[in-house]
């Protein structure tokens, strides 16, 4: 506990830390208070009363990213989703398109033009789910929108007109927000205002357990204790599913130039096992959700509601078996979306590296590949596990709200943004001659959410 202290005084001592710790704080209160602002034309006490009925949709997936500001029809209710979704466009494109692929070997230049391009593509997807959640808020919740009450119907398309605008704006500002913290802040500043919105949940989702457990048949304290044991082995196996590397050696060949010898040590390449981050996850998500989000828009049509039921209960061994299959087979994929083995192994002959016993070049692509297929399989079923776990939680006597930690995208964003943020922390210490946040060794984070929010 003094260390820790000591750490904490540390950290107040850097001025440029200090001051980076409190920029992120005060953005993260403005997106925070941002959230509970309500649309125009909206009203809220209505609106609170149907909040649930899109937990289990892909408009309930949005509404945890967004930190309940999708449920609440705030003016950030698309929250940061269409610059991730956007981003992901940008980097699918980078693999089919010869135009994208120039643009990410043209360094700051190419770099710069592709973010131009994705917050332009940002807009045009923002307006367009805009739209959509207009349009699902007037179908879900008709007496919340008090313009509809309004027998003129000039009323009602300045309604829309006026928060397609006000959410498009919304979730550009956010956008800026992510990229202050990001400037000005610490760490990653997108994924950090993900996880606030995620870690909003959580007060309320533990008293609620707290409740259940000290109600007359939930078990009492003990129960609850090793309830949290669980919770803190799990957020154990996450960071090591986070961190979790294959080091390959690397021999760099020696060069003279002048009077001075480059090369001729010895480094490690490392290649992580769970290369595709969050994003399986999200994939297979959206994908479960897809028909019972169509089923709310036909609700006469009893096949949708059958499949849309069956594919979002998830404590079933079918919806578990499918949802574990679709994880893994979107972590392969998206690997190799993410993962270049020929570019890495370019860039290692360009810069003089080798592996012992294989040959530059095809042959060291080739190996790296390999490396990578053998090890994404034990990476892939353990996030599958951990995507699941919250439903076994459940199935445990866990209450709903809580069990989304145990597991899933919840926890693997939270771990994954905390370590990183850590690292940053603890090089700014470790610059400056303090001891690090740890003593047995550095602090690995990850490298993003996916990617796609770095």
């Amino acid at each position: 506990m003094k260390g820790l202290i000591q750490t904490i005084r540390n950290i107040w001592k850097i001025d440029e830390l200090r001051t980076r710790i409190v920029t992120t704080l005060v953005l993260i209160l403005i997106y925070r208070m941002g959230s509970y602002i309500v649309l125009p034309g909206v009203n809220p006490n209505v609106l609170a009363l149907n909040s649930q009925s899109s937990s289990n949709s892909l408009l309930g997936l949005i509404n945890t990213f967004a930190g309940g500001a999708f449920s609440r029809a705030s003016i950030f209710a698309l929250g940061i989703m269409p610059y991730i979704s956007a981003s992901i466009v940008i980097q699918l494109l980078g693999i089919a398109v010869p135009y994208f692929q120039k643009l990410q070997k043209e360094g700051d230049s190419g770099r710069q033009k592709l973010n131009q391009l994705t917050r332009m593509l940002t807009v045009g997807i923002t307006a367009l789910q805009a739209v959509g959640f207009l349009i699902n808020l007037k179908s879900s919740s008709p007496n919340a929108i008090v313009p509809i009450m309004d027998p003129n119907a000039m009323s009602m398309t300045m309604f829309m007109l006026t928060n397609v605008v006000i959410l498009t704006t919304g979730t550009m500002f956010v956008m800026w927000l992510g990229e202050k913290i990001q400037d000005k802040g610490i760490g990653n500043g997108i994924s950090i205002i993900i996880m606030v919105g995620i870690m909003a949940r959580f007060p309320h989702a533990l008293l609620g357990e707290v409740e259940s457990r000290m109600s007359q048949q939930g078990g009492g304290l003990v129960v609850f204790l090793i309830e949290i044991v669980a919770l803190y082995m799990t957020i154990l196996a996450v960071v090591a599913l986070v961190q979790g590397t294959r080091r390959i050696p690397v021999q760099y060949a020696k060069r003279v130039v002048g009077n001075r010898q480059y090369g001729g040590v010895r480094q490690f390449l490392p290649l992580k096992v769970n290369s595709a981050g969050v994003m399986p996850i999200i994939f297979a998500q959206a994908i479960m959700f897809i028909p019972s989000t169509i089923a709310q828009f036909f609700p006469g049509s009893t096949a949708w509601e059958g499949i849309g039921r069956a594919l979002i209960n998830d404590g079933n061994l079918f919806y578990n078996s499918l949802f574990a299959f679709l994880i893994i087979a979107f972590t392969y994929f998206y690997t190799a979306v993410t993962v270049n083995p020929t570019q890495i192994g370019d860039e290692l002959k360009k810069n003089g590296g080798f592996i012992p016993g294989v040959k530059p070049g095809a042959s060291t692509s080739e190996y790296i590949d390999s490396v990578i297929s053998r090890i994404t399989l034990p990476g892939a079923i353990f996030l599958a596990f951990v995507a699941i776990f919250p439903s076994i939680a459940r199935k445990m006597g866990v209450e709903t709200q809580f069990a989304y930690f145990y597991g899933g995208t919840s926890l693997l964003i939270m771990v994954g943004v905390i370590l990183d943020t850590l690292q940053q922390i603890e090089s700014h210490l470790l610059m400056r001659h303090y001891d690090g946040l740890v003593k047995s060794g550095r602090i690995k984070g990850r490298s993003s959410i996916a990617g796609a929010t770095s």
